[in-house]
C-alpha cells in the first residue's frame, strides 16, 4: 500500500485520482452534516433538549438554545463551504476529509474540558468515535495511490 501525502495539497485540484467510493461516502457524510446543521439552526430548541437532552427549562435556558442556533449557523456555513470545494475542486477531497476528521477529535477534546449534564447520550457524542474511524478510513483511502499494487507477500 502506498499513501501519497502530497494529495492533501494537489498540484491539480480540479482532478481527483482516487477511488470514486471515497467521494461518494464523503458526499453522503456531508449531506448528513447539512441536515444536522439545519436542525441546530431551525429547530425551536436548536435540538438542545429535544435531541441532546439538555434541560433548557433552567435559568439561562434561552441562552443555551441561542448557542445551539448559532452553532447550527456556523456548522451550515462550514458544510456549504466544504461542499462547494468538494464539487468545484475534486482534487481537494483529501484536504476536505482531513478537515472533517479533525472535527470528532476536537469535539472529544472539547468534551474533556467540561462535560454536559444530559438526560441521555447526545447523538453527537454517541457517534463521535464512529465518525472518527469512518473519516480516518476515508482520509487514508483518499491518499492511497490507486495505481500502486497491494503487496501481501509478507503476510
Amino acid at each position: 500500500m502506498k499513501f501519497d501525502i502530497k494529495k492533501v495539497f494537489p498540484e491539480n485540484p480540479s482532478k481527483f485520482e482516487g477511488f470514486r467510493i471515497i467521494r461518494l461516502i464523503a458526499a453522503l457524510y456531508m449531506s448528513v452534516m447539512v441536515a444536522r446543521s439545519c436542525i441546530h439552526l431551525f429547530a425551536p430548541d436548536g435540538g438542545a433538549q429535544s435531541i441532546a437532552g439538555i434541560d433548557t427549562s433552567v435559568e439561562g435556558g434561552n441562552n443555551i438554545i441561542a448557542i445551539f442556533h448559532q452553532w447550527g449557523a456556523i456548522q451550515l456555513i462550514l458544510a456549504i463551504l466544504l461542499i462547494v470545494l468538494f464539487f468545484r475542486y475534486p482534487g481537494l477531497t483529501p484536504l476536505i476529509l482531513l478537515t472533517l476528521t479533525l472535527d470528532p477529535v476536537l469535539r472529544f477534546v472539547a468534551g474533556q474540558q467540561m462535560s454536559l449534564t444530559t438526560t441521555g447520550t447526545p447523538p453527537g457524542e454517541a457517534l463521535n468515535g464512529v465518525s472518527l474511524y469512518l473519516l480516518l478510513v476515508l482520509f487514508l483511502g483518499s491518499l492511497w495511490n490507486k495505481k500502486a499494487k497491494l503487496d501481501l507477500s509478507g503476510l
